[in-house]
């Protein structure tokens, strides 16, 4: 028998939305400058900040400096052994995860993977914020 997956709203819970992703940079201005970079719009904060957000791409991401996360939560240390998450950007056409590739590395983005044709059907490349945190381009092929 197959099992039942039961929405919490049966139960007179509503279900959370994904609304925001945060990110914990070093240096604010180099990030701000990457995710405006990659086509995110600054709706709040900006270089000279230690809160900065994003929006307009239908989820807001916010940027915090390591002194606001441990202004939160004294006893934060930054991950290490690799990462835990990434972000992932659809750049509609494989021509145009090439020229976002070639853009963001010619602005400084590190390169962790040059783009390829993905044997599960995309266009894909990674590259990396200024904090090092893994950032995909991807395309449906064909």
């Amino acid at each position: 028998m197959p099992d039942v997956v039961v929405s919490p709203s049966v139960w007179g819970m509503t279900n959370p939305r994904l609304a925001v992703i945060s990110i914990i940079t070093n240096d604010m201005p180099a990030a701000v400058a990457f995710y405006e970079s990659v086509g995110l719009r600054l709706s709040g904060g900006g270089p000279a900040e230690p809160h900065s957000e994003f929006g307009g791409a239908g989820i807001k991401v916010m940027l915090d400096t390591r002194e606001v996360m441990l202004a939160i939560d004294p006893h934060w240390e930054p991950p290490s052994g690799g990462h835990a998450m990434a972000l992932a950007f659809d750049c509609e056409t494989p021509e145009d995860v090439d020229a976002t590739f070639d853009r963001m590395v010619a602005a400084g983005a590190g390169i962790s993977k040059k783009p390829w044709d993905a044997f599960w059907g995309q266009r894909y490349a990674v590259i990396t914020d200024p904090d090092g945190n893994p950032v995909d381009l991807f395309a449906a092929l064909g």
